[in-house]
């Protein structure tokens, strides 16, 4: 096999997505209809999927100086697929009776699907920018896509304004690392440092302001302000793939720079990430408290569930590297199940999403397996034993331990006790009596919808990997470190 052969198949994945949008486009230009562009999304998406086996056989490569296929790359990019997967069947039953064009919210997924790959694959800042705006630029359409619904329109406009706002700190960051290394490749900083004590402000402020602008797409305190107000007016499945594929990419991203790049292990940065860390923890979980949106409610949860994992990389080492993987991974899985038992309560569109707590009161008296899912996602969230969760909270509590960084390893302690209360509140509410007043409720026959299956899925795993947990942390140690 020639090396042109050899890129072309190390880049499969992002090829067989790009040629799904190209598909998609075409099919709907020739003629709309909703079920076959979702159909040839799932097809597309699975096939991206498989293609990660016929990678494995070229890993580790480096396609250009842009990109690094990995096992590293290619355990993040298939969280990244399965994740669209599930959010695609989800848009579906959601999308079913939007009175507007439905096909183009396929195309946006496909697109930032296709950034999130890159962005896990970049070894460079120019392969860095791009994708991190091809998984941004979709979302502003996708967030908003229910714009006649005032509050999805505001979401979209929010997260637009503040996301660019990110992207200028990010790329004024870039510049002053260039200025002071004269390279742009993470790797390429050591080399182009070694001379350069005089530009060690430079390089500091540099790398703080690309902290700035990733943490602000990671909902880290103090950039989390937009996450509420995004998650709560977003259609259900948005907020699920902002919630999952939008976090997995850019956290990836992270430990590749924190793993390959000089300037992001100095002292100081890491303190003050460790900082960043303690509150989003705090903070995410207070905040979370006196919500009476359940989708503002899983906003805060998850600023402070990337605070935990942050603890991870401020850590370091190979323990805090497979900790990484562990805890996206279950974060994942659980994550898109709540979210998608809101959106299977919301199905099919019909105005703004069931949020209030009130639409789920007495869920299991008519919707008992819907219950039952929603129950085990917020044991996890919680990190009860016998969860996977649980396997998540106990990987960075033991790798802050092992670093000697007990400060941290507290606030998650203390992060979670406060946690446990808004998630067993969230399921008593479950299985209280219902209401008298009118509620919205659960799109009729769910269990056989591919949603309802799919969330079924999520909740077995979920609770089989809180139980035997081998499987698992074998596929993250068999990725390794993020080198490269």
């Amino acid at each position: 096999m020639n090396q042109f052969s050899t890129h072309l198949l190390a880049l499969a994945p992002l090829a067989i997505l790009c040629a799904t949008i190209v598909t998609v486009m075409l099919s709907i230009a020739v003629r709309r209809h909703h079920f076959t562009a979702a159909t040839m999304t799932v097809i597309g998406l699975n096939a991206a999927l498989l293609s990660l086996l016929g990678v494995l056989q070229v890993t580790p490569i480096q396609v250009t100086p842009l990109f690094i296929i990995d096992d590293f790359s290619l355990l993040f990019g298939a969280i990244v697929l399965v994740a669209s997967l599930a959010c695609t069947t989800l848009a579906h039953a959601y999308l079913e009776t939007l009175p507007d064009r439905r096909e183009e919210f396929y195309i946006l997924l496909l697109c930032s699907a296709g950034g999130a790959l890159a962005l896990i694959a970049s070894r460079h800042f120019a392969s860095l920018f791009i994708g991190l705006e091809l998984l941004s630029v979709p979302l502003y359409g996708m967030v908003a896509y229910a714009y006649r619904d005032r509050i999805s329109l505001e979401a979209g406009l929010k997260y637009m304004v503040l996301s660019g706002a990110a992207s200028a700190f990010l790329l004024f960051g870039m510049a002053l690392l260039y200025a002071a290394s004269g390279s742009l490749e993470y790797a390429g900083l050591i080399e182009g440092l070694a001379n350069g004590g005089a530009h060690q402000s430079w390089v500091l402020i540099g790398t703080g302001m690309m902290i700035i602008a990733l943490a602000f797409k990671l909902s880290l305190v103090p950039f989390h302000l937009w996450t509420p107000d995004v998650y709560e007016g977003a259609p259900g499945p948005v907020s699920a793939f902002l919630a999952t594929v939008s976090k997995v990419a850019v956290f990836a991203l992270l430990l590749r720079f924190f793993t390959l790049a000089a300037p992001a292990t100095h002292d100081w940065l890491l303190t003050l990430m460790g900082v960043i860390a303690f509150a989003s923890m705090l903070v995410g979980n207070l905040l979370a408290l006196r919500q009476r949106n359940v989708k503002r409610l899983l906003g805060y949860s998850s600023i402070a569930h990337l605070g935990y994992l942050l603890t991870a990389i401020v850590a370091g080492g190979e323990l805090g590297t497979e900790a990484v993987g562990v805890y996206l991974a279950t974060y994942v899985a659980t994550t898109l199940g709540a979210f998608g038992v809101v959106t299977l309560v919301s199905s099919p569109y019909s105005g703004t999403d069931a949020g209030a707590l009130h639409h789920y009161r007495g869920l299991f008296w008519r919707r008992p397996y819907l219950a039952a899912v929603f129950t085990v996602m917020m044991l996890s969230l919680a990190g009860i034993p016998m969860t996977a969760g649980f396997l998540g909270k106990f990987y960075v509590i033991a790798v802050s331990v092992e670093s000697g960084l007990w400060w941290l390893a507290g606030g998650i302690v203390a992060g979670s006790a406060i946690g446990l209360y808004y998630y067993l509140r969230m399921m008593v509410i479950l299985f209280l009596d219902e209401p008298g007043e009118s509620r919205r409720d659960a799109v009729s026959g769910w269990g056989q919808q591919s949603g309802g299956i799919m969330v079924l899925l999520l909740a077995a795993g979920v609770a089989v990997f809180g139980i035997y947990p081998q499987p698992l942390i074998a596929l993250v140690n068999a990725a390794g470190m993020a080198g490269g």
